[in-house]
């Protein structure tokens, strides 16, 4: 009796070995991206939970770029213009909107749209 033999081939292992490099460098490519979110998030919720009482626009963007240093946020990612202040039902929102582009490979790129608002706690002043 002739025993069968069963496995993956060597050309069918070189392509489960390219497809999987291939996500590999995508999430390579997207994940610092995504924890940068992630620090921008927490800068916001630590803005938002200390308080805001009297501070002006200018004041708390001041202190979210400064609690995004702590976090890894890179200066050139969130411009100044990106955060606004939402006023709706006698409350204010902090509101983050911005876009990242992360070059892939050749003339592929990555356009990331990241978006976040957080309810402030005070008054803020004009």
């Amino acid at each position: 009796m002739k025993a069968k033999q069963s496995g993956i081939t060597l050309i069918g292992f070189l392509i489960v070995l390219i497809v999987l490099g291939f996500f590999g460098y995508m999430a390579m490519k997207l994940v610092p991206a995504y924890s940068e979110y992630m620090g921008v998030s927490k800068a916001m919720t630590q803005i938002a939970s200390s308080g805001t009482e009297g501070k002006t626009l200018d004041d708390i963007r001041r202190d979210l770029m400064f609690k995004m240093g702590f976090q890894y946020v890179d200066d050139s990612t969130i411009k100044p213009k990106d955060i606004t202040l939402v006023r709706a039902n006698n409350s204010a929102q902090l509101h983050v909107e911005y876009d990242k582009v992360i070059p892939f490979m050749y003339n592929i790129s990555f356009l990331l749209h990241f978006e976040k608002s957080v309810q402030l706690q005070g008054n803020v002043g004009q």
